[in-house]
């Protein structure tokens, strides 16, 4: 019943997009990496790159470019960490106006709280 109303994925498109963006973002983190390694140790060097990632996609969220981007690479943009950043800088956007407390508290975590529960559990499970 579902497969009569959605309509075909052009995986000819789709996948290409997502693999050249999703690579272009993992660039981007090495060349950030390389960069802070000029100044920084290792440890601190990749923290900072993660960082920088993560403050980019909260930051083109809100000027509405990461959707836009995501909507073209699909998963290319969803896998790096700049997807969970997204995942959790967009509820926060739409939310915003129903006051901190019953919308951004409360719906900060609606798409990122299940990443982030399961990966507490499957790291205490798995040590």
């Amino acid at each position: 019943m579902i497969q009569k109303t959605v309509p075909p994925t052009q995986s000819g498109r789709t996948i290409p997009a997502a693999f050249l963006v999703g690579g272009l973002i993992c660039v981007l983190g090495q060349a950030l990496t390389d960069l802070y390694l000029l100044f920084l140790p290792q440890q601190q060097a990749s923290t900072l790159a993660s960082v920088t990632l993560v403050f980019l996609s909260a930051l083109f969220t809100g000027l509405g470019l990461y959707p836009k981007l995501a909507k073209f690479a699909g998963a290319g943009t969803l896998v790096p960490i700049t997807g969970f950043s997204n995942s959790v800088t967009s509820p926060a956007l739409e939310f915003k106006s129903e006051g901190f407390v019953l919308g951004l508290g409360a719906k900060l975590f609606t798409l990122s709280g299940p990443v982030i529960a399961y990966g507490v559990i499957t790291s205490v499970i798995y040590g």
